[in-house]
């Protein structure tokens, strides 16, 4: 739903700008401001989204509570929504799993998966859908000239609905599950939508194409606003799928000026740090592809990865370790710069949980995504559009660099640096988008189908413009970064200033 104002992206919205807004107003208690906010969010006596005004302001609570980054609590406890609250000023509880959840009783309960016969079943003489059902259980009521499945006998294969020339018979799965390519959401006892945790590798596609809005990630847009004005070097790392991000009229410069005026010390380009991991991992690839592995995975989705990982354990070796974009932006930033904290902003909620390892936690300090960076601008009332340019300049990624934003950038530009050194190597590739796509993928690789090929895996369809936490149409942001890409100096990774850095920044 990227790119449609629905209610829920205009719940979210305000939910955002709400926190920002207790976060930089400190002379509001916290405690007693959480307490308020559904009632300004949601005013009046009657629901705006809901039946049940009461219901709303519940859900808008536990929505606020896990943007501050605190956990979700089930309708049977009774206490504030202030409870524990302090816990938002204390790092280490930032992004504790779970960092996807499900706010049970904002759950329609949808069915997991069911076909029924519409009205628009004309009872055909041909009745295809009878004849192809494995089970016999359809079948054709004379009396009203219909169609009619016998529940207990159907399997829900789908045959029917593929064959019905009107299209009256319809396969309904739950909007969340059928979005999980980790098949990781399923039912409680109350029919509620619930999410097994050894499965999830937080993609967020549950989050995004729930239409009731009862899915809902952390955040810790309060914990950088509170940094920042603590007096501490806040330096913000903007992935490159965030062209576009902010509206038609926000060029790189306007975005950075922007940034500044919040009070980050500096933007840089993660397009640089995928410079260094595309170079890092066609170095890997040549040394190692087919000598020592059958195939390498790219490394820069870490729901790819940790898919990959899970579920095919005996081939975790056979994805790249070379460091994301974002861990090696993040070092190249304090290495540069004593004491700086950095922010990752960017499209993917499976980042926050990158950021929580504890090989990574040194390096990037806090994620937010683009939607939640939207709420911190509005709070403070940026006019991000029309905001004079900083002219500063931009950093210095290349194109490669900047398209790996775009389902195959990742590999374009691994297969575009071993190109440069190896003008004549045959280098072969597949990619998937979306995780079912890459299960399919990693289970043709385990069966030898690409013995010598680089893998490219993307936990969202159209990759990282596709992310849970982006705001424009996939296509348009596509198009966006293509366009950006194309205006920078260099071509292929290998080119860029910081590439002599590599190897001092991966030790």
């Amino acid at each position: 739903m990227r790119g449609v104002e629905t209610r829920i992206q205009e719940i979210r919205h305000k939910i955002f700008r709400e926190v920002a807004r207790m976060a930089y107003h400190t002379e509001w208690p916290v405690d007693k401001r959480i307490e308020e906010l559904p009632y300004k969010i949601i005013p009046g006596e009657v629901g705006n989204f809901r039946n049940d005004v009461f219901l709303e302001r519940a859900i808008v609570g536990e929505r606020l509570r896990l943007a501050m980054g605190l956990p979700c609590r089930s309708a049977a406890e009774h206490a504030p929504l202030s409870d524990n609250i302090e816990a938002a000023d204390r790092p280490e509880t930032y992004y504790t799993p779970p960092l996807i959840n499900v706010i049970k009783f904002a759950c329609n309960a949808c069915h997991e998966k069911r076909v029924f016969i519409t009205d628009a079943c004309e009872g055909c003489l041909a009745h295809p859908c009878v004849e192809v059902c494995p089970k016999d259980a359809v079948r054709l009521d004379r009396t009203y000239g219909r169609s009619y499945i016998e529940e207990e006998k159907c399997i829900k294969c789908g045959k029917c609905a593929s064959v019905c020339a009107y299209h009256a018979i319809v396969v309904q799965e739950r909007p969340c599950a059928a979005a999980c390519g980790m098949d990781a959401i399923g039912s409680d006892a109350n029919g509620k939508a619930d999410i097994d945790y050894e499965k999830c590798v937080s993609c967020g596609m549950c989050l995004v194409n729930c239409p009731f809005g009862a899915i809902a990630d952390k955040s810790q847009i309060f914990q950088v606003i509170r940094a920042i004005q603590s007096g501490e070097r806040v330096y913000a790392a903007v992935a490159p799928a965030f062209v576009g991000q902010f509206g038609p009229k926000v060029t790189p410069g306007r975005l950075r000026a922007a940034m500044k005026q919040l009070g980050f010390a500096d933007v840089f380009e993660v397009a640089v740090g995928a410079d260094l991991c595309a170079t890092q991992e066609a170095i890997d690839f040549v040394e190692e592809v087919p000598e020592k592995l059958p195939f390498m995975g790219t490394s820069c989705c870490p729901a790819w990865s940790v898919m990959a990982k899970k579920l095919f354990p005996e081939y975790a070796n056979c994805i790249s370790m070379a460091l994301t974009p974002m861990t090696l932006t993040a070092r190249l930033i304090k290495s540069e710069h004593k004491n700086a904290r950095v922010v990752f902003i960017g499209p993917c909620a499976a980042k926050k949980l990158e950021a929580m390892r504890t090989d990574i936690r040194s390096d990037v300090d806090f994620v937010l995504t683009f939607e939640e960076m939207a709420g911190i601008f509005d709070a403070k009332h940026v006019d991000i559009e029309h905001i004079e340019e900083d002219p500063e300049g931009v950093n210095d990624a290349s194109e490669d660099g900047r398209n790996f934003a775009v389902a195959g950038g990742v590999a374009r530009s691994v297969v575009d640096v071993i190109h440069e050194k190896y003008p004549d190597k045959e280098i072969r590739v597949v990619n998937a988008e979306g995780l079912r796509e890459c299960r399919r993928m990693m289970t043709l690789a385990k069966a030898g189908k690409y013995n010598g090929y680089l893998l490219e895996g993307m936990a969202c369809p159209g990759g990282c413009v596709a992310g849970a936490g982006t705001m424009q149409p996939i296509k348009k942001s596509q198009a966006a970064v293509g366009l950006y890409a194309a205006q920078a100096k260099h071509k292929t990774s290998n080119e860029t200033e910081h590439v002599k850095e590599l190897q001092k920044l991966v030790d």
